[in-house]
């Protein structure tokens, strides 16, 4: 059996479908882990949430951004944005099916001694204890109360995470750093109007979230997605495989061996050559 990790789709369904045949992924045999962000600004986001939907047990899907923001759509809670391509999923004979099994999707996997999120991890949070952080706001999403949470997740404040937190202002902390952590201070304080660059973009005062020193995950194996203008990065501690598929680059898989230190890149080029910011 081999496990692979797989960054933002967005919608590329092209790209997925040569990716997994380069990989010759077999549902039989293989597990496969997407990092978030299944869908959006790519033309076929309808098609990935059904290829990997159809796949079953042998794929997990993580939440991202892009994921919670087209539920939020779909709920009437948020508008479409300019460079959404979500239409067709909205439109679909199985919109609900999708938008239901999407909603069951996990915002954190610890798994073949790999910690997976989609964006990032707060410097106070342990492994276990991202995990455990991460159901509170999935057991919301599953449960009825799931439509009001949507309406209440969008915002950048607290831009910190504090043990007393409570409501939708300790569910919006999670979701932030799960799904859109780039930058933060040594202290733990988010950023979030830089979206360019790469680790050298960081503000002043503001590290990448994985070189904060002394973070509680420092000793974890940490893959995520959700930076494609960080790109392909891998360090003993690391794994980062959002590789801007939608905006012209590449979808990148890597395959785990039994030690997760042990990994082999596989990528496809994408069709897409899209400009960030642009629809």
């Amino acid at each position: 059996m081999a496990l692979y990790l797989i960054g933002d789709v967005q919608g590329c369904d092209a790209a997925l479908g040569r990716l997994l045949d380069e990989t010759a992924f077999s549902p039989s045999r293989d597990r496969l882990v997407l990092l978030g962000d299944l869908v959006n600004r790519g033309p076929e986001s309808l098609a990935v949430l059904r290829r990997v939907m159809a796949l079953g047990a042998s794929a997990q899907a993580l939440l991202g951004n892009h994921d919670l923001h087209l539920l939020a759509v779909a709920q009437g809670v948020h508008p479409l944005q300019r460079g959404d391509t979500l239409d067709a999923i909205l439109a679909a004979p199985d919109r609900a099916a999708l938008l239901d099994w999407l909603r069951w999707r996990p915002l954190a996997l610890h798994q073949h001694g790999v910690l997976m999120v989609h964006a990032g991890v707060l410097p106070q949070w342990s492994a276990a204890q991202t995990v455990a952080l991460a159901g509170e706001v999935e057991a919301v999403l599953r449960g009825p109360d799931w439509g009001d949470f949507l309406r209440r997740m969008y915002g950048n404040q607290p831009d910190r995470w504090d043990e007393a937190l409570r409501g939708a202002e300790r569910l919006r902390v999670i979701v932030n750093a799960l799904t859109r952590l780039r930058f933060c201070t040594p202290a733990g304080r988010m950023e979030f109007a830089t979206k360019e660059g790469g680790a050298a973009a960081a503000p002043a005062g503001h590290l990448p979230w994985f070189d904060v020193p002394g973070r509680q995950t420092a000793a974890d194996v940490v893959a995520f997605g959700h930076w494609s203008t960080l790109g392909w990065l891998e360090r003993p501690d690391l794994i980062s495989l959002d590789t801007g598929c939608v905006w012209g680059g590449s979808l990148s898989a890597v395959r785990l061996g039994a030690d997760a230190r042990a990994r082999t890149l596989i990528q496809v080029r994408c069709a897409q050559a899209r400009v960030p910011g642009q629809p």
